[in-house]
């Protein structure tokens, strides 16, 4: 009995523990440097990715249409999230990084379940490689990179009397 719930549940759960550890490394860098999203919400990205195309595996077996109309929504939802990220204050825009870094991640958990776990280590180093090598590089870091918004004009007092 426990050799076949072994069989059954191991490489899922190898699975999804891949798919988590790699969304780690990507979810510590955004939580350190302050995103909305961050150690929670790119693992549970990772996971969703790769559990909605391990609980789809059993149907599309034998269809890689199937698989890839599966992995389509995967990508949409996503993007959604991702958009979610994206944060529009005066002239500046933040979170562009956050965002493409989500979709990245749902790309991992998706590229393990389907057994490209070379894809997968891929991706994750050349986020990595980006969020961490290149963020240093960035101008304008800090509070000089997002002044204040200019006070509006207060308009002119009427009074009647």
């Amino acid at each position: 009995m426990a050799g076949d719930l072994a069989r059954s549940y191991g490489p899922n759960i190898r699975d999804l523990g891949l798919a988590y550890a790699l969304a780690f490394i990507i979810g510590w860098n955004r939580e350190r440097e302050s995103n909305s999203a961050g150690l929670r919400t790119f693992p549970l990205v990772a996971i969703a990715s790769c559990g909605f195309v391990q609980a789809a595996e059993s149907i599309t077996a034998d269809s890689p249409e199937a698989t890839a109309r599966i992995v389509e929504g995967v990508i949409t939802g996503i993007g959604f999230i991702g958009a979610g990220a994206i944060l529009k204050g005066g002239a500046a825009i933040r979170g562009t990084a956050t965002a493409a870094s989500i979709w990245a991640t749902g790309a991992m958990g998706a590229a393990v379940a389907l057994g490209s776990y070379h894809v997968a280590v891929t991706v994750c180093l050349f986020t990595a490689a980006t969020l961490y090598a290149l963020t240093p590089l960035k101008t304008g870091r800090g509070a000089a990179a997002h002044p204040a918004e200019p006070e509006a004009a207060t308009p002119p007092r009427i009074t009647w009397g």
